[in-house]
């Protein structure tokens, strides 16, 4: 038994430094479809081309029947909800045979994911409370994996492995925690019809995984059904991707013929180097024109990202060590775990896609651009924190 935890473990290990190779990569190729996205939308000629685009419609239109969205749309609902797929597979992985399967594990960077959403949930209310723009809280709550490993990336060997292992077990829980929101708060009027179906739709793929069956396309269709549903009834579409996840079987006695990893080693690339990207270039086209205002809403964003984010991870996971509800990894320091709290502020991602929730027309071009800043910000304080104080400190100490 114990030689099967320990082979279980070694691959577990394995899974997630593959999964820190690929998101490093991701990064990088993220920030370049940002800077072309920024570009096409602020030149002449092409501004225009570039919006009309997005907003052209697309899809099947026969009789009573339409399946059509906006080019955006079908970026924003179903290469998201195959993201948020992939998001799912990675949380169930950890939960079942990573970082997040066992309490001892888990409790410290589970309390950093959540002190790094509460401090900055905090700061927006602080700015919004009563307002008519409180809506918007949850977008400085979220840190973009891709680009805080893709920063740590360029930092070197000198990073160790055990903090790249901390920050995405955060970001998983991070990932959690904003899915949550997502279901809960940023759903339109809810169509029970629709849910009953999709709720009918998880039936079946509960049997599916309750019998064995470990043919992936079975779970792909049905999986598409399960979107259809939850598309129509008030609830985000994306979320069909993370109840899909749940579903998908993985044998802790053999992982690597799991459907669940499979499915993972397939997505994991078409999400990092296709679907993050095509979304930063579809959403990250903010026209930059006359001066940034600073209101309400972009002060909540960027100092709840810019310091609520390095605030709450450091002193919720400080806190709980020292009221022994949880402990620090002894091969990381303090300066470690504070460090990761900047690069927490580097919300990207699913901070403009929980934006695109939430606002509409100027509003939302300012919530983007807030983003934007505030996690440019964030890197660079990260890698100047690393750089300058952390690695100066350790050679001295060598």
């Amino acid at each position: 038994m114990r030689r099967r935890l320990q082979v279980t473990s070694a691959k577990a290990l394995n899974l997630i430094k593959e999964f820190i190779q690929l998101e490093s990569f991701g990064g990088i190729l993220l920030l370049f479809t940002t800077i072309l996205a920024l570009i096409a939308a602020n030149i002449d000629g092409i501004s225009g081309i570039y919006h009309d685009f997005w907003q052209s419609s697309f899809g099947v239109v026969f009789g009573e029947f339409r399946a059509a969205l906006t080019m955006q749309g079908w970026v924003n609902d179903v290469l998201m909800a195959i993201f948020f797929l992939s998001i799912g597979l990675e949380i169930k992985k950890e939960m079942i045979i990573g970082n997040l399967a066992s309490v001892k594990k888990a409790s410290f960077p589970i309390v950093a994911a959540f002190g790094g959403m509460i401090i900055p949930i905090c700061i927006y209310f602080s700015f919004n409370m009563g307002g008519e723009y409180v809506h918007g809280f949850g977008i400085p709550m979220a840190t973009d994996i891709a680009f805080a490993l893709g920063v740590l990336m360029l930092l070197g060997k000198r990073v160790p492995l055990e903090l790249k292992i901390f920050l995405v077990t955060l970001a998983v829980a991070d990932d959690l925690g904003a899915i949550v929101v997502i279901a809960l708060f940023y759903s339109g009027n809810v169509i029970w019809s629709y849910i009953l179906a999709a709720a009918g739709t998880m039936v079946v793929l509960f049997v599916l995984n309750r019998y064995g069956v470990k043919n992936i396309f079975v779970y792909v269709v049905v999986g598409i059904a399960l979107w259809y549903f939850v598309h129509h009834s008030g609830i985000h579409a994306t979320i069909s991707g993370v109840l899909l996840a749940f579903m998908i079987p993985l044998r802790v006695d053999n992982i690597a013929s799991s459907p669940l990893i499979k499915m993972e080693h397939t997505l994991n690339p078409l999400s990092a180097y296709f679907i993050m990207p095509v979304f930063a270039f579809a959403n990250a086209g903010v026209t930059i024109g006359g001066e940034f205002a600073l209101n309400d809403i972009t002060l909540g964003v960027m100092i709840g990202l810019i310091a609520g984010k390095p605030a709450g991870i450091f002193l919720f996971t400080f806190l709980s060590e020292k009221f022994g509800m949880a402990k620090k990894p002894d091969s990381l320091s303090w300066l470690h775990i504070l460090g990761a709290g900047f690069l927490g502020g580097i919300g990207f991602t699913m901070s403009i896609f929980i934006a695109t929730l939430t606002f509409d027309g100027a509003l939302l071009e300012e919530a983007k651009l807030s983003i934007m800043i505030s996690s440019l910000i964030a890197a660079i304080i990260g890698t100047l924190f690393f750089k300058f104080v952390l690695f100066k400190i350790k050679n001295r100490s060598a």
